[in-house]
């Protein structure tokens, strides 16, 4: 399990989350859903050790992780899919999923990781010697979920997938994502598409100027008609 909690992140001496618990157990899907400037990305960025925490906790299966370094986070099987993608566009796709698995235990195992990545998108199959920087928007965010992948995480933790790309591929995301999930890796899904994101997963947790707003089961934030209103525009 992963758990957060209390934990406070600031940018300078502006609070961007504050007093937020939550939780990941082993082989969940949750989502983290809320408007713009609501504290997502900052939220998910603490959890992967890229951003220090003011305050609160991180654990996982109940050791304490909040003050180790980044790398640390790696060990612990957290692996994180930033907002835009953030590939090396002059290396190739391969170059690029290869550099997900620098962890000894990875690079072990980077042949079958590689198969498993193809078998999600087959598409990189046929890529693999093209510059990342030569492939669509989608593809480009396949190979960022594929190195995240190439690191074998116990957690993964994916930051707005969706963002820029078209209805249909968005579709073919989610339904990689579920795939991921399937195998047996827990995930944390943040995401402005509501209503998509919600039909994902078994838990939820709406984020709203950085603190938690609602938590819960999907179907049942979903009929509440606060939510409809504050988050789905209905």
């Amino acid at each position: 399990m992963y758990e957060v909690a209390g934990v406070a992140v600031n940018y300078g001496a502006a609070a961007a989350v504050s007093d937020v618990n939550l939780r990941i157990d082993a082989g969940e899907l949750v989502v983290v859903v809320g408007p713009n400037g609501a504290g997502k990305s900052t939220l998910i960025n603490a959890m992967a050790g890229v951003h220090p925490v003011a305050s609160g906790r991180l654990a996982v299966d109940g050791q304490d992780i909040t003050r180790e370094p980044p790398h640390r986070f790696c060990d612990r099987g957290i692996a994180i899919v930033p907002e835009g993608r953030r590939l090396f566009v002059n290396l190739t796709v391969r170059e690029n999923l290869e550099l997900g698995s620098y962890r000894a235990e990875a690079r072990r195992a980077r042949g079958d990781s590689l198969k498993r990545v193809c078998a999600l998108f087959p598409v990189l199959g046929e890529r693999m010697d093209a510059p990342a920087g030569a492939l669509s928007g989608g593809q480009q965010q396949m190979v960022a979920i594929g190195r995240a992948l190439m690191a074998r995480p116990r957690f993964l933790l994916l930051d707005e997938p969706s963002l820029g790309l078209s209805p249909m591929i968005v579709q073919d995301m989610f339904r990689a994502v579920r795939e991921i999930n399937a195998g047996g890796v827990a995930v944390l899904l943040v995401e402005q598409n509501i209503a998509a994101a919600l039909g994902l997963a078994r838990r939820a947790y709406v984020l709203d100027e950085g603190r938690i707003a609602a938590e819960g089961e999907p179907a049942n934030l979903l009929s509440r008609p606060e939510i409809q209103k504050a988050y789905l525009g209905t």
